[in-house]
Order: structure tokens, then C-alpha cells, then sequence
């Protein structure tokens, strides 16, 4: 029986990707982890495995092929001895149409409905997997399954042979009973990107310009994923600022030293004033736990370490590779995972729990001689420290005024998670170890 190949979720908010590269042909045979394809996601470009053996009988996407939907079908997988039916190919290739999402030209802005329809009630469940029975399921699928509680045992997979995939897992819910008039309306679920309701989308660009006026650059997946995400935070995360003074005289004497006794070889090192901000930010974490947070609609999850991003400028984009529990790091240890996480992000080579997840985020434009800004927040983090350059400017110090090296930092704060307090303490506490340097060691 012929098997369908379909695209990968290679991670849990993947919905599209790019087929790089295909590393099978048809005709070859391949067995149960097999290297199939390179897929490209908005962050990076990973392998794909194969779950099944066979002969790849047909492929459905040549590479190069960009906006392939997640559980579209890619290739036909034959069994041993199998030839291609003549019904499984030709249904798989009018579902091809389906798979590529066409974004070739502006769609016309509908007008908000007046009123919603309440939608129906489910009532019925998937068929359990027998008692005894194996059960298929990708490990993403398991994963996002673990963290909602969810039993696997309970879902009816859609996937080949009935395995269950991440769509599967992502659709289940626990049964709801209809509802019974008179009761209050259920709550509004999370908003997780699109259109806000009760907001006028904003018109195309395209209408304020003639055609010679301009060149359009395609959209690629990281900046959709970027503009998605951010519109998506901005809209609905409480964002307020705190801005602070940081007097960084020290800490550039204190890089000084260590940089010129750097070891050649094995262990040498460059600190950057970076390396420095990430380590007094995994600490004042650690002194400040209410900022080491993130929010969800049920609690408020304390991180139980500092997991700092550090934000990386591509030239396609920008990605935030995680130091994780960055408080036990040295700082040589943080300056070379900095490095390595940078240069594998500008190559698409970071994989994906290299740059989900973490606490907290550092964005810092001072290289470029921006005084100070503000960034937006990165869900599920509840705040990120936009640092500017550090710069000559005159202080006055016990009446005096002095020359020091002053530098700016502004936090951006999820005001459902951190309040006005707990934010300032925050940034006294960073104020300290990037003042004293030598605090770091205590």
C-alpha cells in the first residue's frame, strides 16, 4: 500500500515551510530514518527524516519550492515490490494546489462581520487506541501532547498507517456539553495572531504608489513569521518601559584585563561588553525572580533558571538564540556560545531549542550608536533590555562634574507579569553588577 510523505512540523509554531533540497530521487529505496529532504523554516534549515521504508514511488514538490503547508503531501512511498497506484498519485497531485499558500497578490479587505455565529458544539470523540495496541505518533506530536496534558490514547491519528501528528494533537480539546441557555458565554481563547477583532486592517501600500514608483521584494518565511509575531505582541501584550543610567567605566576596565590575559590556543577568548549585560541580566534574574516569568492564561510560570536570548541581526531577518542557564556561565564560557549561536543563526544551522523558549531577551544596538530605544516584547518571554552605546558623557559626582562612560538600557515589561516595581528593582539590581563587575563573582 502506498504511503503519502507529508511536510514536517520541525517545530511547534511551524505552519509553512521551503523545500530546500530533495536527497532521495524517485526509485530509491530508503528505511526508517533516512535523510528524505532539507526543509527550510523561518528560523532555520533542518533535515527530515523518514518515519516508514519503501521506494519513493513519485515526488509531489520539487525543491525550491516555497510556503509548503504543514501535513501537505510531498512524495508517495511504495512498499516493497509496489507499483504506483494509479489513484494515489493523481489524488495526491490535485492536492498539491492546496499545499503552497498562493500570496501572489493583495487580497481585498473584507468588511468586519456584525455579528459572530456561535460555533457547534462537538460533542463526538475520536475512536481510542485499543488496549495493547502500538501507538504511532510523531514525537512532536508527543511533545506538544505532554505539555497540554493531553492523552495520546484517546486521538485518532490522520497521519500514515494512523499516526497521530501534531495537527491532531493541536485540534484536541476535552468535550464540551451544549450549552445550556441562559449560561454565561465561554471565555475568549488567546488571541495567537491574524486580524484583531474590532480593528480596520490597514490598506495596501500599493494604493499610494504608480507601479514605477517602486520594486517589490517577496516576502520570505522568517519576515512573515516576524511581522505575525510582533503585530500579534504589540496588539495584545501590555507593554510599559523603564529606563535607566548605567555608569560602565568599571566594567570596560574589568574587559580590559581579562581580554589581554586571554590565553592563546584552547580556552582563549574575546569578551565582548555584551557578554558582560547577559551574565548581570542572569543574575539580577535570579535576584528577581517575578521578571523571570512568563504568562499564561491559567498561571504565571517562574522560571526556575536564567535562559537569556541574545538578539542576532541576519540579513534576512532576526532570531534570538537562548544562552541557557546563563547564571552558572563564566563569561568566557557566554562569549563563545554567543559566537557560535550567531554565526549558525546568519547560516540558517541553529536548531529549534537553540532559539524557542527562554525567559528573557537582550537586544543591543550600541555597536551601530544608537543612544537608547525601545523593543517589543518575544512571547512567551515577559521582558527584553534594549542597550545603547556606551558614551562620554558629564556626570556629576558629589558636586563635581566628571567625564564618565555612560550607557543607556530601557526594558520593555509584560505588565500582566511584571509590575512597575518588580521592573525597577530589576534594573537597580543590573545597575549593580554592571557598575561593580566584580559583584558577578559573589
Amino acid at each position: 500500500m502506498s504511503i503519502q510523505i507529508l511536510m514536517p512540523a520541525l517545530s511547534p509554531t511551524m505552519e509553512e515551510g521551503k523545500l530546500a533540497k530533495w536527497l532521495v530521487k524517485e526509485g530509491d529505496a530508503v528505511k526508517s530514518g533516512d535523510i528524505l529532504a532539507e526543509i527550510e523554516t523561518d528560523k532555520a534549515t533542518m533535515e527530515f527524516e523518514a518515519v516508514d521504508e519503501g521506494r519513493i514511488g513519485k515526488i509531489l514538490v520539487p525543491e525550491g519550492t516555497e510556503g509548503v503547508k504543514v501535513n501537505a503531501p510531498i512524495a508517495v512511498l511504495l512498499g516493497d515490490d509496489e507499483g504506483a497506484s494509479q489513484a494515489d498519485i493523481p489524488a495526491a497531485m490535485r492536492s498539491i494546489k492546496d499545499a503552497v499558500a498562493a500570496e501572489t497578490k493583495p487580497k481585498a479587505v473584507a468588511r468586519a462581520p456584525t455579528a459572530t455565529p456561535t460555533p457547534k458544539v462537538e460533542t463526538t470523540k475520536p475512536a481510542p487506541v485499543a488496549q495493547g495496541a502500538r501507538l504511532f505518533a510523531s514525537p512532536l506530536a508527543r511533545r506538544i501532547a505532554q505539555q497540554k496534558g493531553i492523552n495520546l490514547a484517546a486521538l485518532a491519528g490522520t497521519g500514515p498507517r494512523g499516526r497521530i501528528v501534531k495537527a491532531d494533537v493541536e485540534h484536541a480539546a476535552p468535550v464540551r456539553l451544549t450549552a445550556v441557555p441562559g449560561a454565561p458565554a465561554p471565555a475568549a481563547q488567546p488571541f495567537v495572531g491574524g486580524a484583531v477583532t474590532g480593528i480596520t486592517p490597514l490598506p495596501d501600500a500599493r494604493l499610494f504608489y504608480g507601479k514605477d514608483d517602486y520594486a517589490e521584494v517577496p516576502h520570505d518565511a522568517m519576515r512573515k513569521s516576524i511581522a505575525k509575531r510582533l503585530s500579534s505582541a504589540t496588539a495584545l501584550i501590555p507593554h510599559f518601559y523603564l529606563t535607566i543610567d548605567c555608569r560602565i567605566d568599571s566594567l570596560m576596565a574589568a574587559r580590559a584585563r581579562l581580554n589581554a590575559a586571554s590565553p592563546k590556543g584552547d580556552g582563549a577568548y574575546k569578551l565582548s561588553v555584551n557578554d558582560f549585560i547577559v551574565k548581570a541580566v542572569a543574575l539580577a534574574l535570579k535576584r528577581v525572580p517575578e521578571c523571570n516569568a512568563s504568562w499564561t492564561e491559567t498561571a504565571v510560570l517562574r522560571h526556575k533558571h536564567a535562559d537569556v536570548g541574545v538578539a542576532v541581526a541576519l540579513d534576512f531577518g532576526l532570531i534570538t538564540p537562548i544562552v541557557f542557564r546563563a547564571e552558572e556561565k563564566g563569561l568566557a564560557a557566554i562569549s563563545n556560545e554567543v559566537k557560535s549561536l550567531a554565526e549558525r543563526a546568519r547560516t540558517k544551522k541553529l536548531k529549534p531549542q537553540e532559539y524557542e523558549g527562554g525567559s528573557f531577551a537582550i537586544s543591543n544596538l550600541g555597536m551601530f550608536g544608537i543612544k537608547d530605544f525601545t523593543a517589543v516584547i518575544n512571547p512567551p518571554h515577559a521582558g527584553i533590555l534594549a542597550v545603547g552605546a556606551g558614551e562620554q558623557r558629564a556626570v556629576v559626582v558629589n558636586g563635581k562634574v566628571e567625564v564618565a562612560t555612560v550607557m543607556t538600557v530601557t526594558m520593555s515589561c509584560d505588565h500582566r507579569v511584571i509590575d512597575g516595581a518588580a521592573g525597577a528593582h530589576f534594573l537597580q539590581v543590573f545597575k549593580q553588577y554592571v557598575e561593580e563587575p566584580a559583584m558577578m563573582l559573589l
